[in-house]
Formats: C-alpha cells, sequence, structure tokens
C-alpha cells in the first residue's frame, strides 16, 4: 500500500516531512488571514463598535469584543486569537526544522500578527483610525511573510531547497 504524502508529513519523516508540515500550515494561514482581512473591512465599514466598549486597555478590549460586540467584530476576535496559536505553532514547527530562513519569516509572521492583534483591540478600545489602518498593515506583512515562507519551502513534493548555511543533518550528524 502507499504511503500518502500526509502520513508521511505527520510521522517523523525528516527534513521532508518538517517542510510539509510547515507548507500546511504557511497555507492555512494564509487562507486565515484573508478571510480575517475580509472580516476586517466588514467590521470596518459596517459596524459600530459601542461606545460603552471604549477605555479599558487591550485586553479588556478583547474581552468586550467577545462579550459586548456585534456578531462580526466577536468572529473577527476569535478568529484573530486562533492565528495568533497558529502563528506560534509555525515559530515552533520552524525552529525545529533548524532553517534559519523559515525562523526569521515566521517570527517575522508572529510580530506583525501580534501588531495587527493590538492593533485591533486598541482600535476597539479607542476608534482610532490610525489603529485600523495599522492592523490592516501588519496583516499584510504577514501575508507576505507567509506567502515568502510558501515559496521558501518549494512544492509539495519536491525535493527539499538548500539554502546557504543549512546543510542537512545525515544520520551521523555530518553535514552531508
Amino acid at each position: 500500500m502507499a504511503d500518502s504524502g500526509l502520513t508521511q508529513a505527520r510521522g517523523t519523516a525528516g527534513p521532508a516531512g518538517q517542510l510539509e508540515i510547515i507548507r500546511r500550515t504557511s497555507f492555512g494561514m494564509t487562507v486565515a488571514l484573508l478571510i480575517q482581512y475580509a472580516l476586517g473591512m466588514v467590521v470596518n465599514l459596517y459596524v459600530t463598535v459601542p461606545a460603552r466598549d471604549q477605555g479599558g486597555g487591550v485586553l479588556t478590549a478583547i474581552g468586550r469584543a467577545f462579550a459586548n460586540g456585534p456578531v462580526a467584530l466577536a468572529i473577527h476576535a476569535g478568529l484573530g486569537l486562533l492565528i495568533v496559536l497558529g502563528t506560534i505553532s509555525l515559530v515552533v514547527r520552524s525552529v525545529a526544522s533548524r532553517r534559519r530562513p523559515l525562523i526569521w519569516l515566521s517570527s517575522l509572521t508572529l510580530l506583525a500578527v501580534l501588531g495587527a492583534a493590538f492593533n485591533g483591540a486598541a482600535f476597539v478600545n479607542s476608534g482610532n483610525d490610525g489603529a485600523s489602518l495599522g492592523m490592516a498593515l501588519l496583516t499584510g506583512v504577514a501575508l507576505l511573510c507567509l506567502a515568502l515562507t510558501l515559496y521558501v519551502t518549494g512544492a509539495p513534493g519536491a525535493a527539499p531547497p538548500t539554502v546557504r548555511g543549512t546543510a542537512e543533518r545525515s544520520s551521523t550528524g555530518r553535514a552531508s
């Protein structure tokens, strides 16, 4: 029976399996961020944040978005928290792969996502248009980093690309 790529990616298939997991996670995060971006536009154009939700800080703003916010705002905040968790997972997987370009790209993605989240909470807290713009721009930065991650990991099923300074290790621990 032939082994599917999914089974190989989930197992301990070595560097190729790690790259496949990073590639799939990056693709999923890209789709989630695009959905989040669209939801953000809907919230920005059609949702009014209640005045009672303003003031109180970042964490309070997130809680108010869930408890008091309109449905679109609550969904936007919930998906944002899931994206933060997914991006943390991407960083952990990239570190495990020991590929510096992936570590840098996933770390930049995480910083951009966290910045977007804090700008979003600041927008709920103050209604400042600059915070909304910051959220949108940082989402764009995160999307760019994820697109570059997909480029660096290569096509599915292809041999892992070699990047200077990240030589593959054989089972003996020596560079091949």
